[in-house]
């Protein structure tokens, strides 16, 4: 048992930074598959509630002073139309799969929601992308491969 939480702590913490990390991760340790999802889903709610408690405290202290705003031009962004289309729905089912959980998490914070609906959102989507790669990850590793592609 304690072997099995020591060898979580690396799946927790690089789910953190990219989720696919997490399922690959845990595979390749050998982690139970409830270890393996359990985990995954802790590391990104661990950006998740880091970046929506503290974002505006990190922005304030730490990036103001690298990141001065320009005089405004005319931008058109590329997740503006996303936003408005989509708006925290589709964020968070982007947020595992394209976007990291700290990218996600900031582009909740910009569209103004509250916090316990950017949680719950995010909380959902890291469930359902938990488990559906987490799945697909050890049931793909059980493949019996030809000798070519090992």
């Amino acid at each position: 048992m304690k072997e099995e939480i020591i060898k979580a702590i690396p799946v927790f913490f690089s789910s953190a930074l990219k989720f696919i990390l997490g399922p690959i991760s845990g595979y390749a340790l050998r982690l139970h598959f409830v270890t393996t999802a359990l985990s995954t889903i802790g590391g990104m709610m661990l950006s998740v509630v880091s970046f929506t408690y503290f974002g505006d405290w990190l922005r304030n202290k730490f990036f103001k002073r690298f990141f001065e705003k320009k005089e405004s031009e005319p931008q058109k962004k590329w997740y503006s139309n996303f936003l408005k289309r989509y708006g925290l729905v589709g964020i968070a089912l982007l947020t595992p799969i394209i976007l990291t959980p700290i990218g996600g998490t900031i582009l909740a914070v910009s569209l103004g929601k509250s916090k316990d609906k950017i949680l719950i959102a995010m909380l959902i989507s890291a469930v359902l992308f938990a488990l559906a790669f987490t799945s697909a990850i050890y049931a793909l590793g059980k493949l019996d491969l030809p000798d070519v592609l090992k």
